[in-house]
Order: C-alpha cells, then sequence, then structure tokens
C-alpha cells in the first residue's frame, strides 16, 4: 500500500503504472472531489483542435469582458 512520504510523495505500484503505461516523467493532472483524489495522465496533443471552433465576441472589448468579470464576481461575494 502506497504511503506519502515526509516529501509529501508517493510511490505509485509497479503493477498499476504498467497497466496504466504511467512512466518516469509522465506529466500527471490532479483533481480532488468529495474527498476523493483522481491522477490523469497527460497526453501530449490531448487538446489539439478542442478550440478551433471558438468565436470570439466581436461586440465586447477586452477592458468590458474585464469589468463584467468583476462585476459579476462582486455581486456573487455580496451574495454570500
Amino acid at each position: 500500500m502506497p504511503v506519502l512520504s515526509p516529501k509529501r510523495q508517493i510511490t505509485v505500484p509497479k503493477e498499476l503504472c504498467d497497466r496504466l503505461r504511467i512512466h518516469a516523467g509522465d506529466e500527471l493532472d490532479i483533481f480532488e472531489h468529495g474527498g476523493r483524489v483522481t491522477l490523469i495522465k497527460k497526453r501530449k496533443g490531448a487538446s489539439d483542435g478542442v478550440l478551433r471552433d471558438l468565436k470570439a465576441e466581436r461586440g465586447s472589448s477586452d477592458e468590458e469582458s474585464l469589468m463584467d468579470t468583476v462585476a459579476s464576481r462582486r455581486s456573487s461575494a455580496s451574495e454570500d
């Protein structure tokens, strides 16, 4: 059973690494939700083209977008 080291490191069992094709130097994303930790191996090129069809709104400037975001967050904070 893996144990957290004093340097907050975990050794992943070899059998699991082999099964998941995880190798030394691979980049992993780490997520926590509901008290569970999930590791996801990053794959080079996995997100290529994801934003290809996204079009910017021409009617808004960067300044207007920033001000709208700030105002939205302020109103959300005041509701809490």
